[in-house]
């Protein structure tokens, strides 16, 4: 949730209409969905998309701008496939735990919601979820030319899979980029950082505390989506990994000197609050002149280029994630996707794979970003195909210098499935190694001491 934990955090770019509690046709005016009024793109589909007709659905979801676009075209999946749609928005902090609860107790509340990609191997372990493969590969439910699921970002693709069958279909997604001051970098000669190294020579030459100004900035709040949102990057672009021998090892050397690294950059040449900071702040004081450059979500453009909120519009550039020691880039990978709740009827599922499909598919990827009516156009589309559209890059013309292609960059070249470890076991591993982190970031723990107290708890969550 990187991820969001606030609904803000990728949904201001794409900010919608403002709208209710639960998305159902009646509260919808024409005006709100005149560009979805044409079924023709979604009729060349050769299915039968009215073949769940009568059964009723309803979706979780975030209350994030890129899920309002998509509730305001409900109308036109309605129309298209007889089925009706209901969503139900539950706060970032609550949806996974509601979803596990649904889940869990087979009662099928939720047809399906916005999952978090690091929960598959829990669902698939407990077979809460449906395997996907066998509706993308039955010609009656996918048109298979039409749907083209290779073209969805293969690292959304992976990150929704486990052990190569996908349980999930990407809708959203973001990437980890780096964010800097382009005037400043020039007015000093400076290069968007290449290595890590370079991003601290960089850090170095731009921080002014007496002038209010530092560095570089990386969130540090503890959680499992926050400041474990950026050292896994650390750590892999370390050479290091979670597992040895298949016992999962979070305190090797790479580890320490992963973390050896984030918590000097962050004491070094970030302001002092950073260590307990959320995107929201660091996009805040970037917006504000205080920061000269960081490295978070490509979706945090939308704070930082508000016109009405931001001093440094028209002076942003992107670049993809430093090299590490060795020679790896490695960014996120974060992706709001829908499984099939496994407890359904057949009918059900059917009429469920019908929305997973339409929400997902081009067209309507289309639709809730550089054509949708409203202000908010999406910029977490999941089909590499539209990243590469002109009409994508004529909307997100003003996000700054190079977003679109750094960021596209960076989920093409930089991606690593195993970024974080995919497990069963990841809410508890996630917080535990969160805690530390934050630990060892405001200077209560050295690394190694924080990593070996994290080993030890995460010993006892794998035991059970």
């Amino acid at each position: 949730m990187t991820e969001a934990q606030d609904p803000t955090r990728r949904g201001a770019l794409q900010r919608g209409l403002a709208l209710g509690a639960a998305a159902t046709a009646p509260w919808l005016t024409n005006s709100a969905f005149a560009q979805a009024d044409d079924l023709g793109p979604y009729r060349a589909a050769k299915i039968n998309w009215r073949q769940a007709e009568g059964e009723a659905i309803t979706v979780a979801v975030i209350p994030a701008g890129y899920f309002e676009n998509l509730m305001t075209l409900a109308p036109q999946f309605e129309a298209l496939t007889g089925v009706k749609l209901r969503f139900e928005k539950v706060p970032p902090g609550q949806i996974r735990q509601k979803s596990m609860l649904d889940l869990s107790s087979k009662t099928a509340t939720f047809a399906t919601h916005a999952a978090d990609p690091m929960y598959y191997p829990l669902y698939t372990a407990n077979r809460w979820v449906e395997p996907l493969d066998r509706y993308l590969n039955d010609p009656t439910l996918t048109d298979a030319a039409w749907f083209n699921y290779n073209d969805i970002l293969k690292a959304w693709r992976d990150a929704d899979s486990v052990d190569g069958k996908p349980y999930g279909i990407p809708y959203d997604g973001e990437v980890t980029v780096q964010v800097y001051r382009k005037d400043l970098y020039d007015a000093k000669g400076l290069k968007p950082a290449e290595t890590l190294d370079q991003l601290l020579a960089n850090a170095k030459a731009l921080t002014d505390p007496a002038n209010r100004m530092h560095g570089l900035a990386l969130r540090g709040f503890a959680g499992a989506g926050q400041n474990m949102y950026i050292y896994p990057s650390i750590l892999r672009s370390f050479g290091g990994n979670w597992f040895n021998g298949g016992n999962l090892v979070v305190n090797s050397p790479q580890a320490v000197a992963a973390l050896d690294w984030y918590v000097n950059a962050m004491t070094l040449y970030a302001p002092p609050a950073a260590r307990n900071w959320n995107w929201p702040d660091i996009a805040d004081a970037f917006s504000q002149g205080t920061v000269a450059c960081y490295i978070d979500a490509h979706s945090s453009a939308a704070v930082i280029t508000n016109p009405d909120k931001s001093k440094v519009v028209g002076k942003i550039g992107y670049a993809r994630w430093p090299k590490g020691p060795n020679g790896k880039r490695v960014t996120s990978i974060w992706n709001w996707g829908f499984p099939i709740n496994a407890a359904l009827s057949d009918k059900q599922k059917r009429a469920t794979w019908l929305f997973i499909s339409w929400a997902t598919s081009a067209e309507t990827q289309a639709r809730t970003s550089w054509k949708f009516a409203g202000a908010g156009k999406r910029s977490g589309l999941n089909r590499a195909s539209l990243w590469r559209a002109p009409e994508f890059a004529q909307a997100m013309q003003g996000a700054g210098d190079h977003f679109i292609g750094a960021a596209l960059e960076s989920l093409e070249q930089d991606t690593d499935v195993d970024w974080r470890p995919r497990i069963p076991q990841w809410p508890a591993v996630g917080e535990a190694m969160a805690t530390s982190i934050q630990a060892a970031l405001v200077g209560q723990k050295k690394p190694k001491e924080a990593l070996d107290e994290a080993q030890a708890r995460i010993q006892q969550v794998m035991k059970g």
